[in-house]
């Protein structure tokens, strides 16, 4: 059973469809759907992942700024109702939370936020400086029911704006984070994190960013607590899992390692999830 916990939702899909309305004196509402050309195009993506073998499906919705209850907008409920069924996978709902200095104080995991949160599977942050990394790993990464389950890093950036100290990250994983790779970057797509980034790096010098950063990643955790998702925006960067696992084979990856980040690893890491959400773990 393979897993792909990164089908980013794109910006311009959620921006396209999305309607605020006022009625009386009533709180404003958000109001969100998606317009048939995007649920076709999210669909036939879908498809491919699930001819190429995957049965287990996170879809991703990123934000870049604190979580606020009054604004904050579920986009992958509307979605997930309005996706067909198919027989045999799972669809999870990933939220994606870019840390940056502003956020540094606090991007919105506290209780108080909890009915926010709990709709979504899977927590994910991408840490962008020193602070937020040192907190994803040794604050974030603890048990609790707004626990970070996947810490991400821009890997097509032209530089990893932080050291990827032992300590940190074998603390991550010693509290059950896992750390993210996403292909995508190795293929020429910076992927989903990128544009919330607003990294301008694209093409053959985005490749050579990945490679460099993701061999770094698997040279810290020694192989052990990743994950590999796809992290693509366009079919066309799609690759099956046995692909994937030769792909990261040459980042110095041991080979059942590799299998790991794609089956072993992803399926564990959505038992710790299922304790504080309503994921549910295929056998």
């Amino acid at each position: 059973m393979y897993y792909d916990l990164n089908f980013p939702v794109a910006a311009n899909e959620a921006t396209g469809a999305f309607q605020s309305k006022k009625k009386g004196k009533q709180p404003q509402q958000s109001v969100f759907s998606f317009t048939p050309a995007q649920l076709a195009s999210i669909e036939a993506r879908v498809d491919l992942l699930v001819h190429l073998g995957y049965n287990v499906i996170a879809f991703n919705q990123t934000i870049n700024k604190k979580i606020d209850p009054k604004t904050h907008v579920n986009i992958l409920n509307a979605l997930l109702s309005q996706l067909k069924t198919r027989s045999g996978v799972l669809f999870l709902k990933r939220l994606t939370i870019v840390l940056d200095e502003e956020s540094e104080k606090g991007f919105g995991l506290a209780s108080a936020n909890t009915a926010v949160l709990d709709p979504y599977d899977i927590i994910a942050l991408v840490p962008t400086t020193t602070a937020t990394f040192s907190s994803a790993c040794l604050t974030h990464s603890l048990p609790s029911p707004l626990t970070a389950h996947i810490i991400s890093l821009q890997l097509t950036s032209p530089r990893l704006p932080f050291h990827l100290k032992h300590t940190l990250v074998r603390t991550a994983i010693k509290n059950g984070a896992v750390f993210e790779i996403n292909y995508a970057g190795a293929l020429g797509d910076s992927g989903t994190s990128s544009s919330a980034l607003g990294v301008s790096d694209t093409g053959p010098s985005a490749k050579r960013n990945w490679w460099a950063a993701a061999r770094e990643v698997v040279r810290v955790t020694k192989g052990k607590g990743i994950i590999v998702s796809s992290g693509a925006l366009t079919a066309e960067d799609y690759r099956g899992p046995r692909d994937v696992q030769n792909l990261i084979c040459l980042l110095g990856l041991a080979q059942n390692f590799a299998h790991d980040a794609s089956a072993v690893t992803p399926k564990s890491l959505l038992i710790r999830a299922r304790k504080s959400s309503s994921a549910t773990v295929p056998s």
